[in-house]
């Protein structure tokens, strides 16, 4: 398997097929500890090279995962993660904080989770409404001097909070939910990136399990963080249901599974838009590691393609339940 490499900006490479590590923690239901360590060592054997996480995810549970892997595998990786977010968010409680004298100290934080000295992307999780973004970007600005953080990066800004922050330091990547039916960044988001040479890091690429075919609601926990998500709610799953089925039918013809397809679609439209682009599926399962990383060399042909682009108008709900945590309840 070959996994192509692309730069972000700069020196900063990662693998055209990342891996979010959210799923790790127990966002999507019980996590077995062993098996996750498993999945992320196996990541790095079949050539993922771009590792992302978050101080949030598990409240520092996965940040804790990956630092375990990192103990012997530092080299092979490039690293991500990301401060803002505060609160236990799987259950709904949640704020952010992007107060410039507070981001110090969450690095630290995460660089002693993660058991490093320095972390190749920091992201912001969430813009602060409350705090001038320039502010924050400063903030981050001064561990990159510092030599703590080589890049910076944003998730779920808009474009013109994008270009505010590219403005103060240089933004490598932008993080922001992206797939085939979850398209509002493509108005303004993409192209800002594109325009910038910010790379963009498309997290929930396979719709939190939806648009792979395996997602059973009757298997869903109490706390799975998809009971929060309008599109998972019980009267939109039989809309939805026809968002698979094309899925299906791509997939299909491409001799190919769902995520493949849903992958594949994602770097097309890079190509599109002229923009590296790195997914970052998330699977618990090793199996699945080596499924999604075969995305990166399947080219769908313009029909196939076409027929994709139609599904986020048919989806049935948002993709978030408060529009203003993301980036299109803003713009």
């Amino acid at each position: 398997m070959t996994v192509r490499t692309i730069a972000l900006a700069e020196d900063l490479h990662v693998s055209a097929q990342g891996y979010g590590a959210m799923s790790v923690a127990p966002v999507y239901g019980p996590v077995d500890p062993a098996q996750a360590l498993a999945t992320l060592h196996h990541s790095i054997d079949v050539g993922v090279t771009f590792i992302d996480t978050a101080n949030v995810y598990g409240e520092g549970a996965s940040e804790r995962a990956v630092g375990e892997v990192l103990r012997t595998r530092r080299d092979e990786v490039q690293l991500a993660t990301k401060f803002g977010l505060v609160g236990n968010v799987a259950a709904g409680q949640r704020g952010i904080d992007g107060r410039p004298e507070h981001v110090a100290g969450y690095l630290d934080a995460s660089l002693s989770r993660l058991g490093v000295d320095n972390v190749d992307l920091y992201y912001l999780h969430r813009v602060d409404p409350n705090i001038p973004i320039e502010d924050t970007v400063g903030a981050m600005a001064e561990l990159v001097a510092a030599g703590k953080v080589r890049h910076l990066g944003l998730s779920e800004a808009t474009g013109e909070e994008l270009r505010r922050a590219h403005a103060v330091h240089p933004i490598a990547a932008i993080q922001s939910e992206w797939s085939v039916w979850s398209r509002d960044v493509e108005r303004n988001v993409v192209p800002t990136a594109a325009e910038l040479g910010v790379g963009f890091v498309p997290y929930s690429p396979v719709g939190r399990g939806f648009l792979t075919g395996t997602y059973d609601p009757a298997a869903l926990g109490a706390s799975d963080l998809r009971r929060r998500f309008p599109r998972f709610d019980a009267d939109a799953l039989s809309g939805n249901a026809k968002v698979l089925a094309v899925i299906d039918e791509v997939a299909r013809d491409s001799d190919a599974t769902p995520a493949q397809v849903v992958l594949a679609w994602l770097y097309a439209k890079g190509r599109e838009f002229a923009l590296p682009v790195v997914p970052i599926p998330g699977t618990r399962v090793a199996a699945r590691v080596e499924e999604n990383a075969a995305a990166v060399e399947l080219d769908l042909p313009a029909d196939r393609i076409a027929r994709l682009d139609e599904l986020a108008a048919i989806t049935v709900g948002a993709r978030s339940a408060d529009p203003s945590w993301v980036s299109f309840g803003r713009e």
